[in-house]
C-alpha cells in the first residue's frame, strides 16, 4: 500500500468548498489537474482524467463510494483489472470551530500488485497535481460565488 496525503486551509465554509469541489462541469474553469464527467452521488460511475504536471494524462472510470455533503467525497478506480493498481481517492473537509474556514485533506491510497512500481513512476507528479488542484480549489472557494458576483455587479452597475 502507498499513500499520498496533502492538506490545505481554505478561508471558506465547508459548504462553499463542497459546492466548488462537486461542480464537476466547471472544473475546466479552474482545475489544472483533474476533469470529471458524472455526478458526485454515492454509487455513481464517473470518468476521471488526471493531468499531472510533468506527467502523462491518465483516464479511468471510478465509482463514488462516499458522498457526504460538506464533509467527504471519495471514489475508487482501477487501472485495468481490479487488484493490479487500485486507487481510493478522497477529499475530507473539516470545519474550524466557527465553521468559517475549512481544512481540506486531499489524499489517495494505492493498492495492488503494481502499486509499488507504478507509485515510484507517478507518485511525485501526482502529488504535485494534488497540490496544484488544492491551490486552485482554495482560490475558487475563497472568491465570490459566480451567481453572487454576477448579481451584485448587475444590480449595482452605474
Amino acid at each position: 500500500m502507498r499513500e499520498l496525503v496533502t492538506t490545505i486551509s481554505i478561508d471558506a465554509a465547508p459548504e462553499r468548498v463542497w459546492e466548488v469541489l462537486t461542480d464537476f462541469e466547471r472544473y475546466p474553469e479552474w482545475n489544472p489537474f483533474m476533469r470529471i464527467m458524472g455526478r458526485a452521488n454515492e454509487g455513481a460511475r464517473i470518468a476521471v482524467e488526471l493531468r499531472p504536471p510533468e506527467g502523462r494524462t491518465a483516464s479511468f472510470r471510478a465509482t463514488v463510494t462516499a458522498s457526504e455533503y460538506g464533509r467527504r467525497l471519495e471514489w475508487v478506480g482501477h487501472l485495468g483489472v481490479r487488484g493490479l493498481f487500485d486507487g481510493r481517492h478522497r477529499f475530507v473537509l473539516e470545519p474550524d470551530a466557527d465553521g468559517e474556514r475549512t481544512t481540506l485533506t486531499h489524499a489517495e491510497t494505492f493498492r495492488g500488485v503494481l502499486s509499488g512500481l507504478l507509485f515510484r513512476v507517478v507518485g511525485e507528479n501526482t502529488e504535485a497535481g494534488f497540490r496544484q488542484m488544492n491551490e486552485a480549489l482554495k482560490a475558487r472557494a475563497e472568491s465570490p460565488a459566480p451567481d453572487i458576483a454576477r448579481g451584485w455587479s448587475e444590480g449595482n452597475a452605474a
